[in-house]
């Protein structure tokens, strides 16, 4: 595996071993069992590519310096796929199956973990898709999970720095009684194109207001949105937004480490006074944000006024990443680690 520059992994997908399947068929999902290929086989009218019937996941594996490896927040991801399931109408994965199928994947792929010490993880990814072949719009009848991982390197290429987001007011990532507090594919194909559009003008995401007043916060394209001050943590609180795992990972260290905490509405003015921000999610942990450009307002609201992440956020960051790499003790049950 000496081929593998750990160092300078990108956030992409790499081929791997095996990935791990299991079926939903008469009621009753089948055993997990792994295969080596990198197909599905899929009828063309199955559900998950007319109407959507989609839902994934995404966590991380770390190897420690003890040289065991962990998976945070394992059961968390499997419950949040249970609410998709739920949103979509597909058949509920029972967690049993989701933390078997993924161990499975982790262990059977031990290669591809990057080594403690390289800033590298393992990325995993849960699946689900409806694959009964229908044309009138129903749900499906039968049902595929599959766990694929690859090793990746940091989300943003800046790495733990501040980059800037813009706020474009021309567009919505999910209706307020939507899809958006489930995480299925059709949420981030609609940010793509707004996303695009920021990445071309030099912004690393958008910050999405919410659809009905265009007044609050919503969420970053691919991550939940906090900032910092006078020693609070502040989320927004939305009926739009994904509860992201590593957003409530983050609530809970700042608590622990005396700040207070708010999830609530967050007015667009209120960026003005933020002393730190930063968007959260898997992939990242935390992406500090250097400031938010409302385009079609013109407005400019500066974050970090010396470019460099707040002391908190790095705080944050750090505590959450130790955890998670064991170099810290886990006192939540939020690692498995494995034998």
């Amino acid at each position: 595996m000496n081929e593998i520059d750990w160092a300078n992994l990108s956030f992409g997908y790499m081929k791997t071993d095996y990935n791990v399947r299991s079926y939903y068929k008469d009621g009753k999902w089948s055993a997990p069992a792994e295969t080596t290929s990198e197909q599905i086989d899929i009828h063309m009218a199955a559900t998950c590519l007319h109407y959507g019937q989609e839902a994934f996941e995404g966590l991380k594996a770390f190897r420690g310096k003890d040289g065991k490896i962990r998976i945070f927040r394992m059961r968390d991801n499997a419950l949040r796929m249970i609410s998709s399931c739920q949103g979509i109408m597909m058949a509920e994965l029972p967690v049993e199956v989701f933390e078997e199928t993924v161990i499975k994947a982790v262990k059977m792929n031990e290669r591809f973990i990057p080594p403690y010490g390289s800033g590298a993880s393992l990325y995993i990814r849960p699946l689900l898709l409806g694959m009964s072949p229908q044309v009138g719009v129903k749900p499906s009848a039968e049902y595929l999970f599959l766990v694929f991982v690859t090793p990746v390197g940091p989300y943003f290429k800046e790495g733990f720095k501040p980059t800037p987001v813009a706020i474009l007011r021309g567009y919505d990532r999910a209706a307020p009684l939507g899809t958006g507090t489930i995480k299925i594919g059709g949420n981030y194909a609609a940010s793509l194109v707004a996303g695009h559009k920021a990445h071309e003008m030099g912004y690393s995401a958008v910050l999405y207001l919410d659809a009905k007043e265009k007044k609050y916060l919503d969420e970053c394209g691919p991550a939940n949105f906090f900032g910092i001050k006078n020693n609070t943590y502040i989320t927004p609180l939305s009926s739009s937004i994904l509860p992201s795992i590593t957003n409530r990972s983050l609530m809970q260290l700042a608590e622990d480490m005396g700040l207070k905490v708010e999830r609530r509405q967050v007015a667009e003015e209120e960026l003005a006074t933020f002393e730190e921000a930063g968007q959260v999610g898997t992939a990242a942990v935390i992406s500090p944000i250097l400031k938010v450009d409302d385009i079609d307002e013109n407005k400019s609201y500066v974050i970090s006024k010396d470019g460099n992440a707040g002391p908190i956020s790095t705080k944050l960051y750090n505590k959450l990443r130790a955890i998670q790499l064991g170099d810290e003790p886990d006192t939540y049950g939020w690692v498995t680690v494995l034998e």
